[in-house]
């Protein structure tokens, strides 16, 4: 066996109606005032409700950053940082979609006294020095596994997205409630949990970094996920298959926080920095176009033939090439079937936009590496066509 590393969150509450007990956690790591970073919207559906009770009754003082966006840019996180500081905080809090967990690991490192780096210095891998605050992530979708991830993605001034990445964005405490998932609508679900999914693929296939633990959680997120997406879409308020898809969702973060992404996250990213298609939405529509792509590898195609029929257990049996052009037309009939967009012009996108985009995935050079199969200028050009 390969020698691998493993890393991931300390400690995970996964319990209906567990984000209540937010405050307690945060008391025991001995915070006073904490920043609760969300967006708006979760502030007036009261999602955020139970926590901030929590908190209050567990004596501390909470100061509320709800400005939060999609695909956040380095402006926005830099003027809540600086909110957090004037406010003195010494702990974060998040309750909300993979954006505010991102923005809120952020602000747990840049809000402390006298950080020596700026925000600039932090992309990459490993490029991160110095601790953070306390830090407690509540996802309200099952899809980004932000929760158990060392990256926060920003959209820098050039709409690029770019990612910091390191085992210090790893928060003290993932906590998983359901309740926070119940009445999500179904187009939102689709995206979020085809998201997952895309994650665990992706980790399943990766040239680099594979390893044992990660391929047996992508498996689990997997036979999760697709057994309960159907369900959590057409039945919004049917808990435990919400439960099962905030659970794969995390899984399917734990893989590939050990086992990284490729080329689907590498097309996908353009289109939230330039069309603000979210991200979810973004991997589904291109997830196909790669995944026939990436069968012309060898090793690629017996991967895929391995998973394929846990999403898909009609595949079961028959040969990998029939397995492998199953799962591309399963991926393509599962979008809309769920009520998803699926194709790029539904979402603003023309043929002269795609030169654009595909420039933009080259750039994405940290994540095209661990393809099953080397992505081109050209290449790109052709996935994107073909999602068109």
């Amino acid at each position: 066996m390969k020698p691998f590393k493993f890393q991931t969150t300390a400690s995970i509450l996964s319990e209906v109606g567990s984000t209540e007990k937010i405050g307690g956690l945060m008391q025991d790591l001995g915070c006073k005032k904490v920043a609760f970073v969300t967006d708006a919207m979760i502030l007036k559906l009261g999602l955020a409700d139970a926590t901030l009770k929590g908190l209050k009754d567990a004596g501390i003082d909470v100061h509320v950053i709800d400005d939060v966006v999609a695909d956040p840019p380095e402006a926005m996180i830099r003027a809540a940082v600086e909110e957090a500081k004037k406010e003195g905080i010494d702990g974060v809090v998040s309750v909300g979609g993979g954006s505010s967990l991102d923005t809120a690991k952020l602000i747990a490192v840049l809000a402390q006294d006298n950080v020596a780096q700026d925000l600039d210095e932090m992309y990459g891998v490993g490029m991160l020095k110095g601790g953070r605050l306390p830090l407690v992530l509540a996802p309200t979708t099952a899809g980004t596994g932000s929760e158990v991830t060392p990256i926060s993605i920003v959209t820098t001034r050039t709409s690029e997205k770019k990612g910091v990445v390191s085992p210090t964005l790893l928060p003290d405490w993932a906590v998983l409630d359901a309740e926070l998932t119940v009445g999500l609508p179904a187009h939102v679900t689709a995206a979020t949990g085809i998201d997952a999914m895309v994650h665990a693929i992706e980790a399943y296939t990766t040239k680099h970094a594979k390893n044992i633990l990660s391929d047996t959680l992508a498996r689990q997120a997997l036979e999760l996920l697709g057994g309960a997406i159907r369900t959590a879409c057409s039945d919004g308020e049917d808990r435990a298959a919400r439960s099962d898809m905030l659970l794969g969702s995390m899984l399917a973060g734990m893989s590939f926080a050990n086992a990284p992404v490729a080329a689907v996250h590498a097309l996908a990213y353009p289109l939230g920095g330039h069309f603000h298609v979210p991200h979810g939405l973004s991997n589904a529509l291109v997830l196909p176009h790669v995944l026939e792509f990436n069968m012309a590898d060898e090793l690629g195609a017996s991967q895929y033939a391995e998973i394929a029929p846990i999403i898909f257990p009609e595949l079961a049996g028959k040969s990998n090439a029939e397995i492998c052009a199953g799962m591309v037309q399963g991926f393509k009939d599962l979008g809309p079937e769920l009520g998803m967009k699926s194709t790029l012009k539904e979402v603003g996108v023309s043929h002269n936009d795609l030169p654009r985009l595909a420039e933009d995935a080259m750039k994405q050079s940290r994540l095209l590496v661990n393809n099953p199969r080397e992505v081109t200028y050209d290449d790109a050009l052709a996935i994107y066509t073909a999602a068109l």
